[in-house]
């Protein structure tokens, strides 16, 4: 201060006024006692105040006490301001305090403007530590008062003090004296607006806002380069205590005033402050003997540690800079340190890491990259030296470290604070790259996936449920190899404590994204494969404890036990079933087929709702027939799985499904080698002559007849002028249809799964050699097919009409018997649905009405027929040994009746014909009622004793006539046909 005033003496002698020693003496006299020489009266603060300026003017080595008393001056004028203020505020009358000391202050603010100007470099600094020092004086002193704003609000105390004409002069001398030295030398202005910060903040806010918005450049790179200069100059170049930051406010006073004016400029200015701290940090690496050298990456930290806004500014480029040489200047620059400084730098270091909000993730890649080992590096940039590695492998060891104990022991709100958990930032920001870090998890590199899966669980446990169902969900959408699933287990695993109804909640979010497509089909089917895996895995693991008993602990150990995981997954997908079961409806091949993989393990309902096993019956009858249409058996063999089950549930379940079986594969009779009937044959169009009508052609094919009340049907066997309808032996099979051997297969694969439903013996059939034989089926299942092939087929007909009508009777239901003959002949899977039914008596008696349609119109046939041979007419030849089997088989005919299919291809067709008309007097006379059929305990099914029905010798009279006419060919079988 003296040199100042002493270079201000010499620098400023020509602003002196004229005037003589005897005059200036009479004015410092004055000024002392405050009395007026001349006059004798006590000077008032107006004319104290202007002798001082005259003082302040003519003699220099006053000039420190003049200073010192304008300060009252100003005061008293903040006081009269404020004074006005509330009184203005009570509603009180407007008044003026102190009149005339707006005069005095410009009076003021023009000499000391005349002294900076004059010498910029003497009175600059001495003025500038003077007004800031006394606008913190006036801010801290009238912080209390009841018109001044709370420091919260920093735009309305800005705008009360500078509305104040003394406190805007005093910015306006400090804003002249920094402008003047902005080009040379403003550390000595920044250092006295530091001081004066650090003394009266936060009521000195306003001011460091106010020139801080006037020359943010300057104000950031001094304000930086001093608190450097005061944290080396404190002897604190070696790095704080990341969990005591109060010692450095203690240990460098300037800290937390840089802290503040940063963070004030950093709303508007954090372009320039992430500038001038990228700028402090690359000059550090520079070559250098300043003792500040190595004192700039310590400072950087701690200035970060206690201000998470300027953190935030810096982080993102910061770590882009760190590139293999800045990392290894670094690495050189601090081996030199002791083990408690570098053990406080990495805890710095950590400390920052957990508290970065933006940029988390890049940090984290970044650390991870760097410390993974150099043989799965590809990229040359990322290759560092040991120690470099070693150092981010443990920074990264210490960073899962403290985020556990910030997980695990999470402190509460301060006193005035919620009593919630405080933030990580840290974790914050991971929370949208969920699927991020489950990406680079799954890759399987070494360590980065365990760092990485470690950090994923301890995000899930901060986070909570939301967190924890998105991560193991996407585990399970991308996971694409059994290793790969293990981690979604051991997961699992590690938050199945922490978080409760983790698997409910994942797997309703999974559910939930299959149906809003919000995941591609192959990410969908994935997802489905692997929840399949998991519950197979536990199902092999439960048959493997049943046969072996429970593993040893050695054998526990080496792979990772999805019980726990598969068991409560499977209780918790059974909740989703009718989801589920809806999948098996999508087009997507990929996707329906894995659906019916996973619903073929997962365990069904214990007592299903009507909705859902029709639902599920109607979407697994679906997926069946479509795998069956596409060739692909194996999913077949998983939709059979699951119509196996759910036929086991419930009496009512397995009609549910045997009649939907059966209703949906008669409805596709080209899938099993058959042509729908009534199907248009297309052998050739032909193109409709011009001016035909539909009308007119009904009109001339015999409508002029009055057929109404009348028995008989009118069938079109063509149209006149264009021939009849194209045979049926004429229609080419479609290109999709299966050859016969698919056809056969399919069959095959069908009629297995109506066993598996409806028999009493849940195993696999034997491909048999030369003819299907299947294993009894439970009477009720048969019953079941029987009804629904009735229903089906003729769905006027009621379960009542079972007797069997005269020969007669059948000219009244020729259209209805046309119907079910060529359905028959269309549809390959008829005749052996029939058979089917017929293992399980008595419910071949409720196929009453489709046994007698065939056999009327065979009779027919027959009856009609002009060839010689019965083989000339394939398809009725095999008709009519199949009814008379099946009819046998279910033992409505006995066994002498029954085996008269035997002779049929060795017989003329009228000789067939007066058979089938003995075997429809036998029916007509013994009707087939299920009455009449007795339980054997013994065997455990059905039988008809046929002894009760009477003599039936009558009924072989045509029989025996036909053998002793042909006996030269049938002479050896006329055993087989004796009572």
């Amino acid at each position: 201060m003296a040199a100042a005033a002493a270079a201000a003496m010499e620098g400023n002698c020509s602003l002196r006024a004229a005037i003589s020693s005897q005059e200036l003496l009479q004015e410092m006299k004055a000024f002392i006692s405050g009395i007026d020489q001349v006059h004798g009266h006590k000077l008032s603060v107006k004319e104290h105040a202007r002798c001082g300026i005259l003082l302040l003017r003519n003699l220099p080595p006053a000039r420190a006490a003049v200073l010192e008393h304008l300060r009252g001056v100003f005061d008293e004028y903040v006081s009269g301001y404020i004074l006005e203020l509330n009184r203005e505020g009570a509603g009180g009358p407007p008044g003026m305090s102190q009149p005339g000391l707006d005069d005095v202050t410009q009076e003021i603010q023009g000499v000391l403007s005349e002294f900076v100007q004059s010498n910029p470099k003497a009175w600059a600094p001495l003025v500038s530590a003077w007004s800031i020092e006394l606008m913190g004086q006036l801010s801290s002193k009238y912080s209390s008062w009841h018109q001044v704003p709370h420091t919260s609000s920093l735009n309305e105390l800005l705008h009360l003090w500078m509305s104040c004409k003394a406190t805007r002069v005093l910015m306006e001398i400090y804003v002249q004296c920094l402008s003047s030295m902005i080009s040379s030398c403003p550390d000595a202005c920044v250092d006295a607006l530091l001081d004066t910060s650090v003394q009266h903040s936060p009521h000195f806010d306003w001011v460091v806002a106010h020139i801080g918005s006037s020359f943010p450049n300057t104000i950031i790179s001094r304000v930086l380069s001093c608190g450097l200069k005061d944290f080396c100059m404190h002897g604190a170049s070696s790095v704080m205590d990341p969990l005591f930051p109060s010692l450095a406010d203690k240990r460098v006073p300037k800290m937390a005033s840089v802290v503040g004016i940063l963070g004030h400029l950093a709303t508007r200015h954090s372009d320039s402050i992430r500038q001038e701290l990228l700028l402090m940090f690359q000059e550090s690496l520079r070559p250098s003997r300043e003792p500040q050298h190595n004192a700039t990456v310590p400072f950087l930290l701690q200035l970060a540690a206690m201000s998470p806004a300027l953190l935030g500014t810096v982080s993102g480029e910061l770590v882009d800079s760190l590139t293999p040489p800045v990392l290894e200047q670094l690495q050189q620059q601090f081996a030199g340190l002791s083990r408690d400084d570098a053990d406080n730098l990495l805890g710095l270091v950590v400390h920052l890491i957990c508290q970065a909000g933006p940029g988390a993730y890049h940090i984290l890649q970044f650390l991870v990259n760097t410390a993974m080992p150099a043989s799965v590096i590809t990229t040359p940039g990322l290759v560092v030296r040991d120690g470099v590695r070693e150092a981010c492998h443990r920074i990264i060891q210490l960073l899962l470290l403290n985020l556990q104990k910030l997980v695990y022991n999470r402190p509460l709100g301060g006193p005035g604070e919620s009593q919630t958990p405080r933030t990580v930032p840290f974790f914050e920001e991971l929370k949208s790259r969920v699927r991020d870090l489950c990406q680079e998890t799954l890759r399987l590199e070494r360590k980065r996936h365990l760092w990485q899966h470690q950090l994923l669980a301890l995000l899930c446990v901060y986070s909570g449920q939301s967190c924890a169902t998105e991560a193991l969900g996407h585990l399970l959408v991308l996971a694409r190899s059994p290793e790969e699933l293990t981690l979604a287990i051991r997961l699992h695993d590690q938050l199945s404590a922490s978080v409760p109804g983790l698997l409910q909640a994942t797997v309703r979010r999974c559910v939930d994204g299959l149906h809003s497509s919000s995941l591609p089909e192959t990410q969908a089917a994935q997802l489905l494969t692997n929840l399949a895996l998991l519950l197979q895995r536990d199902g092999e693991e439960r048959e493997a404890e049943g046969e072996d008993g429970e593993l040893s602990e050695e054998e526990g150990s080496a792979l990772p036990s999805p019980s726990a995981i598969g068991r409560g997954l499977a209780e918790a997908l059974s909740s989703h079933v009718r989801d589920l079961g809806q999948l098996l409806r999508r087009p997507e091949a990929r996707l329906s087929e894995v659906a019916a993989a996973l619903l073929s393990a997962v365990p069904l309902p214990p007592s299903p709702g009507p909705a859902l096993l029709s639902g599920l019956a109607q979407a697994g009858v679906c997926h069946f027939l479509r795998a069956l249409r596409h060739g692909r058996h194996g999913s077949a063999q998983d939709s059979s799985r699951l119509l196996g089950r759910l036929s086991s549930v419930s009496p009512s379940a397995l009609r549910v499904v045997l009649q939907q079986l059966v209703r949906s594969a008669t409805q596709e009779p080209g899938l099993f080698g058959g042509t729908p009937w009534g199907s248009p044959r297309p052998q050739e169009p032909l193109a409709p002559a011009p001016g035909d009508s539909l009308l007119d052609v009904n009109r001339r094919f015999g409508t002029a007849v009055n057929f109404g009340g009348s028995v008989w049907a009118v069938f079109h066997a063509g149209i006149i002028g264009r021939g009849l309808k194209p045979s049926a032996s004429l229609v080419s099979p479609s290109p999709s249809s299966p050859g016969p051997l698919e056809a056969s297969e399919n069959l095959y694969q069908l009629l297995s799964l109506l066993v598996r439903c409806g028999s009493q013996w849940r195993r696999p059939l034997a491909q048999p050699e030369g003819g299907l034989a299947v294993p009894p089926i439970n009477p009720e299942a048969a019953k079941a097919v029987a009804m629904a092939l009735v229903e089906e087929l003729c769905p006027d007909v009621t379960n009542s009409e079972l007797a069997w009508p005269t020969e007669d009777h059948a000219r009244n239901t020729v259209e209805r018997d046309l119907q079910i003959r060529n359905h028959f002949e269309g549809n390959p899977l008829f005749f052996p649905l029939l058979q089917l039914v017929a293992l399980g008596r008595p419910a071949l008696c409720y196929c009453s009405v489709l046994l007698r349609g065939l056999l009327a119109t065979l009779m027919a046939h027959w009856e009609a027929s002009r060839d010689s041979l019965t083989t000339s007419t394939r398809w009725q030849l095999q008709a009519s040994c199949w009814l008379v089997s099946c009819m046998g088989e279910g033992q409505l005919l006995p066994p002498v009746l029954s085996n008269m299919h035997e002779i049929f291809h060795l017989l003329t067709p009228f000789e067939v014909h007066l058979l089938l008309l003995t075997v429809w007097d036998y029916m007509k006379d013994n009707g087939p009622l299920p009455q009449k059929f007795t339980f054997d305990p013994e065997q455990g099914q059905f039988y008809r004793d046929f002894t009760r029905d009477g003599d039936t010798s009558k009924y072989l009279d045509v029989l025996h006539s036909i053998l002793h006419k042909n006996i030269e060919q049938l002479g050896h079988l006329c055993g087989r046909f004796q009572i």
